[in-house]
């Protein structure tokens, strides 16, 4: 018989599109009062707390800064399949330098050349799905050249309108795509980031349940310390009023002042060991230092069945660390299939279709040299042309080889730690169930000593006002209580953070017979 906590743990659905997972971690309660402003109480149940440090908590914003990153690099390799369209200007390209002329018969000139020129280009490029891609580009601008002879300082002066209107073609043959092999990388890299947001999120979900349960014990420690300085100072009461009567000695009285002021220093001890930990919870969960807060909670469990095969079958397939090493095998995959293709036969095959037309007249205004152009353009003929490229490593002295020896070692390595993750995993949940079983059982047995010692000490106090006991067999009793108290507040914390355990380790609720993870696809809303 196995155990579950019944005070509204469930799981909290994080809903994006882009998830490969879903996190219902915990069934969200907004029954908590917000406050109004920075100095209202915040009332915070396990639910809400769940919920603000899912929202608002460091660690949660900087996975979502990385799961983000990962999402727009899985985009960008997506954009790379649809068309571009690429604008180059030059407003202007003005240069003037001196140029080097060597003569056969006789010592270098130098001549002074200077350019000045106006104009741009654009590309339209169609990626195909095989990898390769067709382009039209255009390319127009006008040009002023000079130059100075050094032989006998002439300058001579031309312009001219350049226009040229190209098609072209490349395509990769006999090896991989590389685009969607990049795309299937991104898109793993995406996957695995994806998962381990989901695996730091429950891990999220058990560390602020451990804060939690932390803030409630040593909230609940305060409570019994309190409580032991009003029974101390109840029995100093009794003892002052029987002193008086001459019914107990004077040192009895004494015993009764050092009992209060020792629980006095004890109950101090215990509130100021709950603001550090409050301090710390608040910043786990994301809320500001100076928000005063009041935890909601109490001591209540429900029992359900756990199946330890139901348990492992689940967790196998439903923990993001599978699901992560899954894609570092893929990847490594990738990896390999790349270094194969060091000594990989390839073929490229481009071709271009080029019309170019350059003004003729020398001088004149814009519009009459860019129908210069284009009229030239008609007459002149096209330049084009077909090139296939055939590529082979005849001899490499290994390279390839080592590279590849390497890729299928990285593969293996990572194919061994799926293997050993999954013993661990199996392990992991073994090791859980015995926990929450034994956490119960130690609960249900400090349950019945709390109850024995509540009885013990009432009786004891009756015994104390009827003189039948002294104060120093009281304190005693007193102390007993509280030692009893604590036992049992540890072994209800050590179950409820058991019981989360489980939940963080199989992702199934036992209790309802559910997972707590929904599939969706990766590449949703991309």
């Amino acid at each position: 018989m196995i155990m579950s906590v019944g005070t509204g743990i469930g799981m909290k659905h994080v809903m994006t599109s882009s998830w490969k997972y879903f996190l219902p971690f915990i069934t969200i309660s907004f029954s908590c009062i917000l406050p109004t402003n920075a100095q209202d109480t915040l009332l915070i149940s396990y639910n809400n707390a769940i919920r603000i440090a899912l929202n608002e908590s460091f660690s949660i914003q900087s996975h979502i800064k990385q799961r983000d990153a990962m999402h727009h690099y899985y985009g960008f390799y997506k954009a790379t399949f649809k068309p571009r369209f690429d604008i180059s200007l030059n407003t202007p390209l003005w240069q003037e330098y001196v140029n080097q002329i060597d003569r056969p018969d006789g010592l270098p000139v130098y001549n002074s050349y200077g350019s000045f020129q106006v104009g741009g280009s654009t590309k339209f490029t169609y990626v195909l799905p095989t990898g390769g891609d067709i382009g039209l580009s255009a390319n127009l601008y006008q040009e002023n050249l000079s130059t100075i002879l050094d032989s006998d300082d002439e300058e001579l002066k031309t312009q001219q309108f350049y226009s040229r209107f190209l098609l072209s073609f490349t395509q990769p043959l006999f090896t991989r795509n590389e685009l969607k092999e990049n795309l299937k990388e991104a898109e793993y890299l995406y996957e695995r980031a994806v998962h381990f947001f989901t695996r730091n999120q429950m891990d999220i979900v058990y560390e602020v349940s451990k804060g939690f349960y932390l803030l409630y014990k040593s909230d609940k420690e305060v409570e019994i310390a309190v409580e032991k300085l009003q029974n101390s100072q109840e029995s100093h009461r009794i003892a002052t009023l029987k002193a008086e009567s001459g019914r107990v000695a004077k040192a009895d009285v004494l015993s009764t002042e050092v009992s209060v002021a020792s629980d006095q220093a004890n109950l101090l001890k215990a509130r100021n060991n709950y603001k550090n930990i409050e301090e710390a919870f608040k910043q786990l969960i994301g809320l500001p230092a100076g928000q005063p807060i009041q935890i909601l909670a109490d001591l209540n469990y429900e029992v359900f069945e756990i199946d330890k095969e139901r348990a492992i079958e689940e967790a196998l397939k439903n923990r993001p660390e599978i699901q992560e090493k899954n894609m570092d095998i893929n990847l490594s995959s990738i990896q390999l299939d790349r270094a194969k293709r060091v000594r990989e036969f390839k073929a490229y095959l481009s071709a271009y279709y080029d019309l170019t037309g350059i003004s003729t007249l020398g001088t004149g205004s814009t519009l009459d040299l860019a129908r210069s152009s284009f009229d030239n353009l008609i007459y002149r003929p096209p330049n084009r042309g077909v090139t296939l490229t055939l590529t082979y490593p005849i001899y490499d002295w290994g390279r390839g080889r080592q590279r590849t020896l390497e890729a299928e070692i990285r593969l293996e390595e990572k194919e061994l730690e799926l293997e050993n993750l999954k013993t661990t995993i199996r392990r992991e949940v073994r090791e859980i169930i015995r926990t929450v079983r034994e956490s119960h059982e130690q609960m249900e047995i400090h349950k019945q000593n709390l109850d024995l010692a509540r009885e013990s000490y009432n009786i004891s106090g009756l015994r104390f006002e009827n003189g039948d006991i002294s104060n120093q067999e009281l304190s005693m009793e007193r102390e007993r209580l509280v030692n009893v108290q604590l036992t049992y507040l540890d072994a209800f914390v050590t179950y409820q953070l058991a019981v989360n355990d489980l939940k963080r380790k199989t992702l199934w609720d036992f209790a309802n017979n559910r997972s707590y993870l929904i599939e969706n696809n990766p590449g949703d809303g991309l």
